[in-house]
């Protein structure tokens, strides 16, 4: 059953600038996101991490909870060897999502320095429930 779908757009310049400050990256990367992201350079690292701020909007935005609901630096997206992006969650959200078994589904885009994202929760509820 889908609990919630959730899209964002983010503009990649706005994050560039941001990604000068240590407290922000802290804030909103986790350490295996920033190790990620310390891997590029240019406009593909702005893209990326911009894919990133707006996958865990989308996140938020389908878990209905708004920005309060999880520190941001719980929602690592990472990315697969085949360069399939997902998350990684920790903390209250990846309890959050184990106790109602859920998988996370994102598809991520960028182009012309806008970055979107879009996130699917499908719960898995028992036979009979």
């Amino acid at each position: 059953m889908i609990l919630g779908v959730g899209i964002d757009l983010c503009d990649a310049s706005r994050i560039e600038k941001s990604l000068e400050k240590e407290s922000f990256c802290n804030y909103v990367y986790a350490p295996s996101e920033q190790a990620l992201l310390q891997g590029l350079s240019g406009k593909h690292r702005a893209e990326t991490a911009a894919a990133n701020f707006a996958a865990k909007e989308a996140f938020l935005k389908a878990a209905g909870t708004g920005l309060g609901g999880f520190a941001l630096s719980e929602l690592a997206l990472l990315r697969a060897e085949n360069g399939a992006p997902y998350f990684e969650l920790s903390g209250r959200a990846a309890a959050w999502a184990a106790q109602r078994g859920l998988t996370v589904h994102v598809s991520l885009t960028h182009e012309s320095g806008l970055a979107n994202a879009i996130v699917l929760l499908e719960e898995h509820r028992p036979e009979g429930v």
